[in-house]
């Protein structure tokens, strides 16, 4: 059980040598305030001055105070084993029986005491400064002396409420915060000093202990200066626990007065005059009270704990240690061959980078999708569901049809619906999915540059080693993307124009669709006939929905249309022709916009400019063009005709369209990339000039891995004590 304390300073020396405070070691904390009389409680313990004093704040940094309990005829021994080695000789500079160590000075042995205390100002002053400032930054130091028992303490800054001089406003809550850090390790002994000549029940030392052990598990009261009580009180209710319990126990103590400290008197003399009062003042309490049991407790409880604490830190150790080899891992070995390791590395990066298009990479992204899965979604989510969103007819008007259809007709009137109106109309539409298929591109492409940097970040850590060959695997990359872009965009457009080159009128699918308007049109035709007079031919004219009849072989007048009739007055009307309001001819629809009549007659919206005189030109370009006007059943039912098969036609390009374009990309683009990225990649990069700068690693690369080697061989140095410990003591 002993040799459990020295086990838990040899894991700290061990964790002090890489600077690493990564484990919760078992300690004793020492907690008070300000002048409860902390420092004389540890220099008891000592039994030495080794603590600055002062007023105010004098501790403001913490102190890791290890005591190492030596046998005198071991003492040589130990004095070779922490002495360095100079000229092949041991140098053997310790004179006196007792000495102390520092983290900071390394191997330096102090003998003298007061050149301790010194060096604690000193180190103090160096990080905290000497504005009374405090500091977390610890401070260790290491006592070897056959006086003390095995124990590491902790001595924190004192509690304190005002700040003092040019402290910080804030003091009080930054010593509480220290103090917290240290007392929340739940493998640590809290120490609660509080003056005797106070209320126990107002000892902030307690109270800031039950913040984090509320039960009183690992909290020991001490309570100090005895001698100092008021005349005709005791502290027997508070030793035996009556005011406050504590179940670690109690324990009173008597410091040196500052008269005895300033006259030099010796801890030795301090105790003996310690115990002369307790066996006066409190006979039945005195060996259960004093510095000398004070030591003895602390070190019981220390080695209790430490025992109750091993199994957990032995699996904690083991934790750590995985995770440094994996870590020092990921950092990989000084590079010998360049050579090889650059193929490596090219070659790696390559295959996570098709893995990444292919769904098998390593390293699987939860948060939103990567690489091939993102490329799906951008074909059959962003990509397909756009194509549908675009109207066969959008940005097409009725009038606009009626246009192309008359545009297509030239002077002459026609008796069917011309073909090339259809032509010119639906490859309009059709040129509006080119946009579209080349954004898919664009976003495929970006999709591509992205997985470079996902390759980058978490599929090839070992690249993260040279900063110069991810630069120049990047642009290798990029470059290969941006010269098959165009590429790509090149055969999209062609897809788009082969579309436009050729339309297709025998397409099954578009052949089906004509014959179902068609019947459709008929179907319609024949609904109207039933529904004329009797007294009208149903083989030359047909009733429109305004009323009117109009001759198939005879379009209406154009908008704005002014025509100007022979002179001498009306001329008889050709066999066959209407002259008087008759509807088969443009002079009787001339004349029936010059009477006014309206209602149930085609409607010009824009007003007619009256004839002008026979003996004055007609400027046509002076004839405003109506806005709108109503249509005529012919017109209607052309426009209806070719909105119908564009709309057919339409919907089977977009198809080709949708099913094409991905191809195209994936060919042209993906694929390429993928069969051609590791050949591009050596041989742009696998140059002799090139391999001493791509694997120049990073200025913090090999520091890295030494702080983590280091710390995976301190780990596995504690895990090797541990185990020795075990068997010895079989635990």
């Amino acid at each position: 059980m002993e040799a459990l304390i020295p086990v838990i300073n040899k894991l700290q020396d061990v964790f002090n040598t890489v600077g690493a405070d990564i484990m919760q070691l078992p300690q004793i904390v020492v907690v008070g305030t300000q002048s409860s009389g902390k420092s004389s409680v540890l220099e008891s313990l000592v039994g030495r001055d080794i603590l600055p004093r002062g007023t105010g704040v004098v501790t403001r940094r913490p102190l890791i105070l290890q005591l190492v309990h030596i046998d005198p005829e071991d003492r040589r021994k130990t004095n070779e084993e922490n002495e360095p080695k100079k000229n092949g000789r041991l140098c053997r500079g310790i004179d006196g029986e007792e000495w102390g160590k520092f983290l900071h000075t390394k191997n330096k042995i102090y003998t003298d005491f007061e050149e301790i205390r010194a060096e604690i100002e000193a180190e103090t002053e160096r990080i905290s400064g000497n504005n009374k400032g405090i500091s977390d930054e610890p401070i260790h130091l290491k006592i070897f002396s056959p006086h003390v028992v095995n124990l590491t303490l902790v001595d924190l800054p004192g509690i304190t409420k005002v700040p003092v001089g040019d402290q910080p406003r804030d003091i009080e809550i930054q010593i509480k915060e220290l103090i917290l850090k240290y007392i929340s390790n739940p493998n640590s002994i809290i120490l609660a000093v509080t003056a005797a000549n106070t209320d126990m029940a107002t000892s902030e030392a307690l109270k800031v202990a039950r913040e984090v052990d509320p039960d009183g598990r690992r909290t020991l009261a001490v309570v100090t200066k005895l001698d100092l009580m008021d005349a005709g009180t005791d502290a027997m209710d508070v030793l035996m626990g009556r005011v406050i319990p504590v179940k670690l126990g109690i324990i009173g103590v008597v410091n040196r007065s500052q008269l005895d400290i300033n006259q030099k008197k010796l801890v030795v003399d301090s105790i003996r005059d310690e115990h002369a009062f307790l066996q006066k003042k409190y006979p039945s309490l005195a060996n259960r009270n004093g510095t000398k049991y004070l030591a003895r407790t602390l070190n019981r409880l220390l080695m209790h704990h430490i025992r109750d604490c091993l199994p957990e830190l032995k699996t904690r150790i083991n934790v750590l240690a995985a995770q440094y080899q994996s870590l020092l891992n990921s950092y990989g070995n000084p590079v010998d061959d360049k050579n090889s390791t650059l193929l490596q590395l090219i070659t790696k990066f390559a295959a996570e980078y098709c893995n990444t298009i292919e769904g098998t990479a390593k390293y699987i992204e939860t948060a939103e999708l990567c690489g091939g899965a993102r490329i799906c979604y951008i074909f059959h989510e962003t990509f397909g569901r756009t194509l549908e969103s675009v109207d066969p007819l959008g940005g097409l008007t009725t009038m606009d049809v009626l246009t192309a259809i008359r545009n297509a007709t030239g002077p002459r009137p026609a008796l069917f619906v011309p073909e090339i109106s259809f032509e010119l109309l639906v490859k309009r539409q059709i040129k509006r999915l080119e946009e579209p298929s080349l954004r898919c591109v664009e976003l495929v492409h970006e999709e591509m540059q992205r997985i470079i940097q996902h390759c980058s970040n978490y599929s090839t850590q070992e690249l993260l080693r040279f900063p110069k060959l991810i630069d120049a695997v990047v642009e290798v990359v990029t470059s290969l993307l941006r010269k098959r872009l165009p590429v790509t965009n090149e055969m999209v457009h062609n897809l788009v124009a082969i579309e436009l080159a050729y339309i297709n009128t025998k397409h099954p699918d578009f052949a089906d669709a004509c014959s179902l308007i068609n019947n459709n049109l008929d179907e319609q035709r024949r609904h109207r006939l039933k529904e004329m007079p009797a007294g009208v031919p149903r083989d030359k004219s047909l009733k429109s929905p305004s009323g009117q009849s109009f001759s198939y072989t005879d379009p209406p007048a154009l908008e704005g249309e002014v025509l100007k009739a022979p002179a001498g007055g009306s001329q008889s009307a050709p066999a066959g022709e209407q002259t008087e309001g008759g509807t088969g001819s443009w002079r009787g629809m001339l004349r029936r916009g010059d009477e006014g009549s309206s209602g149930d007659r085609v409607a010009l919206h824009t007003q007619i400019p009256p004839s002008p005189q026979r003996s004055h030109a007609v400027n046509l370009l002076d004839v405003p063009v109506p806005v709108t006007r109503k249509l005529s059943a012919r017109e209607q039912r052309d426009c209806e005709v070719i909105e119908r098969l564009i709309k057919s036609y339409f919907l089977i390009v977009r198809k080709n369209i949708q099913d094409s374009v991905p191809k195209a990309v994936m060919h042209f683009l993906v694929n390429h990339v993928k069969d051609c990225l590791q050949s591009e990649l050596v041989g742009q990069l696998y140059k002799g000039p090139l391999l001493d700068d791509l694997l120049i690693e990073s200025e913090d690369m090999a520091q890295r891995r030494t702080e983590a080697a280091d710390m995976l061989k301190a780990l596995q140095k504690s895990s090797q004590v541990i185990a020795e410990i075990r068997e010895t003591h079989m635990w």
